[in-house]
């Protein structure tokens, strides 16, 4: 027996003298004697392994054998897993044999072996050979892109291995390489929708089972629409073995389907389906798409009623088809003695509507609003309030005027509401009309020397009664408001009072007004006697100097306006001086004793300098709030008992009798260079329209 050495710079464990075992991720292999020539009757195998992941790559560096007709003398032979790569032999390859030259060996797997094999002799001495191998990473996401164990959507290489994953909104697969998708629990409760495989109309995934459920109110039955695009797995002998589509509805079962055929329109009757799709681990087919309905039992076809309409108007109505009832413009939806817009009714699951269609009411605006002081009349002769209707709003001519200016005029309109082109919804108010007495004036007289006025000239004018006598005056603004003094409604015990108290006021009750009063002290017919309700003295009022002497009383009750009882109307502007104003009261005269009737004189504005000079001579203050008129040479003036009564000028713009001022004080009655001094009504006009909201 032949023995030989072989030399490996590589770690090796030798099995027996004719196997080498190498696990190194890289080596180096020699012949037997290598560099000299190798011995005859030589068999040896070197078997390569390296971990799973990678291949081995064989390369030689020196090959020197003897040559031979299909190398049947000395030759290598590479093999790996039971499969020869390459038997090589000679210095030169020719048609007969073959030599390694710089080609590369790769094995296909993580093992190879190399066996030399030499016959009886070396004649010629051949020095063997030199290889060299190496482990080399083998790159799996290539290599297994067409085998069974490739990745179903990504593969990722590394050195030794590779590893799956996938795309978004699947899962890996315990197999580490199939991906599938989550898709147990799909609930559809719409009346409509369209369901498919995942990923459709690209390849459905593998190794899933999906559960689509219909879950719709009792009452519907489900019709499914397979689209044509139809395309699951089958077999050409066995009824769906792979992939299948399983349809349940109540009891009823439908499939399983797969192959190209779509299972076209179903009708299941039902209002709940459960549809199962089932894939296995194989596989590359497109799915599945379906539509699905949902109707009920129809209900019969409505009518609309007369001057009304449905929407939406169809031929049929099936259970939960809902449907709105309207008017025409003008009409109101009733139901039940209840008026809308709108009333809707629903299709049962019985085939009942839900409710009867109501009638349409035309609208009605029913009796106008009461215009205080005013009346409305009707535009048609049987009073219609009803819709397009009209009225016309007037006021108690001639003592009441309509505010603002306008017509009217108010039409029902759709809604059941009186509207004004003007004014809307929003009514006009009846104002009395002020400052136009009806009765012409006359020749003028002299209050301190006895002149009458002329019944109803100033119908305006308040007599303040108390204890059967007349004290003081006032004016009628508005319809339940006078103004006056305040000194008139001030005690005369206190009158030394700085600032007045509520305790020095008199009481409400204590004092009548009396308004169309012409006599003094005889009864006219007429007549209206008030009571006050309240007193506002002016916040700024001082008894001693009788600064902002002025005072409003409220009525209890409104004046009832006629040609003798009228309001007087706002001054609107600074008089200039020597204006002609009238004065009226019944104060006493200076015989000392009350007139028989109602007085009035027409005297001059003074200038307020001129004024406030005659009264510095008495050391008496003429404060700005305060006005002053009457004649230098005296003779002209009221008297005690005119105080709070109206001094008032025409407008000759507006035709409107003004107030002016309110008679306040004086020194002595129609005395020279001595001016009768009057509350200023311009002044205070801010105060009395804020007490009394009067502003006309």
């Amino acid at each position: 027996m032949r023995y030989f050495l072989v030399w490996l710079i590589c770690n090796v464990q030798l099995v027996n003298t004719d196997a080498v075992e190498l696990t190194d991720m890289f080596g180096e292999i020699q012949s037997p004697n290598f560099p000299d020539s190798y011995p005859s009757d030589a068999d040896v195998t070197w078997n390569i392994s390296v971990p799973d992941g990678f291949r081995i790559k064989l390369y030689f560096m020196h090959f020197d054998l003897e040559s031979s007709y299909l190398c049947e003398y000395d030759y290598v032979k590479v093999e790996s897993e039971d499969q020869a790569l390459s038997t090589f032999c000679g210095r030169e390859a020719t048609d007969t044999e073959q030599t390694p030259g710089q080609q590369p060996i790769l094995s296909p797997g993580s093992s190879m072996s190399i066996t030399f094999r030499s016959d009886f002799s070396n004649e010629e001495r051949f020095t063997g050979f030199d290889a060299h191998y190496t482990a080399v990473d083998i790159d799996e996401c290539l290599e297994k892109s067409d085998e069974e164990l490739a990745c179903d959507h990504h593969c990722h290489n590394y050195i030794g291995g590779y590893y799956c994953s996938c795309r978004f909104g699947y899962i890996l697969h315990s197999d580490n390489r199939t991906c599938k998708v989550e898709c147990s629990d799909n609930l559809f409760a719409q009346r409509n929708g369209v369901i498919h495989s995942p990923d459709f109309p690209n390849s459905y995934p593998k190794s899933s089972d999906c559960l689509y459920r219909i879950e719709l109110e009792e009452g519907f039955f489900i019709t499914l629409q397979f689209e044509d695009s139809f395309d699951i797995e089958d077999h050409p002998e066995v009824t769906c073995p792979y992939d299948y589509i399983k349809i349940t509805a109540g009891v009823k079962e439908f499939g399983p389907f797969c192959g190209e055929r779509s299972p076209g329109r179903i009708e299941t009757r039902s209002n709940i389906i459960h549809i199962l799709f089932h894939s296995d681990n194989s596989g590359e087919n497109r799915g599945w798409k379906l539509s699905y309905t949902a109707i009920g039992d129809p209900c019969p076809l409505l009518e609309p009623p007369p001057n009304g309409r449905i929407d939406p108007s169809q031929a049929t109505y099936t259970f939960k088809d809902q449907v709105v009832i309207t008017c025409n413009t003008g009409y109101n939806v009733l139901k039940d003695g209840v008026e809308s817009e709108s009333f809707q009714v629903e299709c049962m699951k019985d085939g009942m509507w839900s409710n009867k269609v109501p009638v349409c009411q035309i609208a009605d605006c029913k009796a106008p609003p009461r215009l205080e002081h005013g009346f409305a009349t009707f535009s048609s002769p049987d009073n219609l309030t009803t819709f397009q209707s009209g009225i016309q709003y007037s006021c108690q001519q001639p003592f009441y005027q309509m505010m603002p200016n306008v017509s009217g005029t108010y039409t029902c309109n759709a809604k059941g509401f009186w509207q004004s082109p003007e004014l809307g919804r929003r009514l006009p108010t009846c104002q009395p009309v002020c400052g136009k007495p009806r009765f012409s004036r006359s020749l003028l007289a002299r209050i301190s020397r006895g002149g009458h006025a002329q019944r109803g000239i100033s119908p305006w004018i308040a007599m303040l009664h108390r204890n059967g006598r007349p004290f003081c005056g006032g004016s009628l603004i508005g319809n339940r408001w006078i103004v006056t003094a305040a000194h008139c409604l001030h005690e005369e015990l206190e009158l030394e009072d700085p600032v007045p108290r509520s305790s020095s006021i008199i009481s409400p009750s204590s004092f009548t007004i009396i308004l169309g009063k012409h006599r003094t002290q005889r009864r006219d017919d007429t007549e209206q006697h008030m009571q006050a309700g309240a007193i506002f003295v002016h916040p700024s009022y001082k008894p001693a100097t009788f600064e902002h002497d002025i005072a409003l009383v409220a009525l209890s009750e409104e004046a009832r306006l006629n040609d003798y009882v009228m309001p007087i109307c706002f001054p609107d502007s600074v008089l200039p001086k020597d204006t002609m104003v009238i004065v009226s009261g019944w104060g006493k005269q200076f015989l000392k004793r009350l007139p028989e009737a109602l007085m009035e004189i027409e005297i001059p504005l003074t200038d307020h300098a001129l004024c406030k000079e005659a009264y510095a001579k008495l050391q008496k203050v003429i404060t700005d709030d305060m006005i002053c008129a009457g004649e230098k040479q005296g003779g002209k003036d009221a008297c005690s008992g005119d105080s709070g009564g109206p001094m008032v000028t025409l407008n000759n713009r507006t035709g409107e009798w003004q107030l002016i001022g309110t008679v306040s004080w004086g020194d002595g009655c129609g005395l020279n260079d001595r001016y009768g001094v009057y509350s200023n009504v311009l002044l205070a006009l801010p105060w009395i329209k804020e007490v009394t909201g009067v502003d006309y």
